[in-house]
């Protein structure tokens, strides 16, 4: 395990190494989505056991008009427009060059994936057999099943980001040849599949938009990269018609006027994915938009750009292991007998600092011992430079 000391001289290292041309706004925007995620579901999420799996509600339906927060909260979007962003700065660097790009973007995808996932798969191992002991002794013991949705929770997004990252030789080449009338063309598809699944009653045009979706708001990251909407016009336009589009989504009965999960709502829209979300990701990026240069200013402040380069110097690491975090808090919480309160009830808003603190130091601790497989530099390309995943 490193030092603090090695820790913070390979920070430092990243930060000098960074390109005066980097964008250190991309940077903060991907931490910030990373603590979002983390701090949801730590501390907005109601934990209950049902049908002898753990699940996590959040408590959106009991607060009044609390969805109109998801229209910003929301930020699986920005972490595919941030991904477009990248994607095509990385695929540039590779001189176009689908190997090269394709192995530098899969390694830093990958390599913290594959550590998380080979513990995960010793700890199983090890916990069928202390399992097979205590469910003889204990019938009523919880077995894994009912902790694994919450361990896997993350791996959805990773599925899903992996394949934009697998399209970029092809989607880059469309969005030099003609960006705009190519995002104009997926979104008019987006709307047109979500037309179908509705209008005909044709659920397999789910699956079409839950792919489809993701690369419109992807290819979305390829305009912002090249400056196509820096325009104050065209950025107000933007924020403008995502706005007109998720107002129109809440009126519609077919859809929740939430951007994320809530109880008792027939209809998700992040899956199935719906047109939801691309008038989401369109919205967002106008308010990411109008607020850079705020944000451009604050990232020219050493301490303020130092924080923002560590944590993503591990976000992937962060964003894999946060759900353990909490399943380790969990445990802990009842081990020694505290409740966990099934309802958001003044009790359950009470606990909320000790579902910040607990899952945080575990995480640190999580970090420490396998953060290395992210930070650690690859071969033939030089030093990275924080966020250039």
């Amino acid at each position: 395990m490193p030092t603090l000391p090695a820790v913070r001289r390979a920070l430092h290292r990243r930060i000098a190494a960074t390109p005066a041309s980097h964008d250190r706004t991309v940077d903060l925007l991907r931490a910030f989505c990373i603590g979002v995620v983390v701090v949801w579901h730590w501390a907005l999420s109601v934990i209950r056991h049902q049908d002898g799996q753990y699940v996590m509600a959040n408590p959106i339906a009991d607060i009044p008009l609390a969805w109109l927060a998801t229209w910003l909260l929301q930020v699986m979007p920005v972490f595919f427009l941030i991904g477009g962003f990248a994607n095509l700065t990385a695929w540039d660097r590779a001189e176009r060059r689908t190997w090269p790009f394709l192995r530098r973007r899969l390694v830093r995808l990958l390599r913290p994936a594959a550590v998380f996932l080979g513990v995960w798969a010793v700890f199983l191992g090890v916990w069928a057999v202390i399992e097979a002991v205590a469910s003889s002794a204990v019938p009523d013991h919880p077995g894994v099943s009912a902790y694994g949705p919450i361990v896997v929770t993350p791996l959805w997004f990773l599925a899903v980001y992996l394949g934009v990252v697998l399209l970029v030789p092809l989607t880059a080449a469309a969005h030099r040849r003609a960006a705009g009338p190519v995002v104009a063309l997926l979104g008019a598809a987006v709307v047109a599949v979500d037309l179908a699944r509705f209008g005909a009653g044709l659920e397999v045009f789910g699956g079409v938009n839950t792919v489809l979706v993701w690369v419109f708001v992807h290819q979305l990251g390829y305009l912002w990269r090249d400056g196509m909407l820096d325009p104050v016009p065209r950025r107000c336009a933007l924020a403008a018609a995502g706005l007109v589009g998720l107002i129109v989504v809440a009126a519609l009965e077919v859809y929740p006027a939430s951007m994320v999960a809530t109880e008792g709502a027939g209809l998700s829209h992040m899956y199935p994915t719906t047109a939801g979300v691309a008038a989401l990701a369109v919205f967002q990026l106008g308010v990411i938009l109008l607020l850079r240069p705020l944000l451009s200013a604050w990232m020219r402040r050493q301490r303020a750009w130092t924080a923002v380069a560590a944590v993503n110097a591990v976000a992937m690491t962060v964003f894999l292991w946060q759900m353990t975090a909490l399943l380790v808090t969990l445990a802990l919480v009842q081990a020694i007998g505290l409740a966990v309160h099934p309802e958001p009830t003044a009790a359950w808003w009470a606990q909320r600092p000790l579902w910040l603190v607990v899952p945080a130091v575990v995480l640190a601790g999580l970090v420490a011992l396998f953060g290395r497989a992210e930070t650690r530099p690859m071969t033939g390309y030089g030093r990275p430079w924080p966020g250039a995943g």
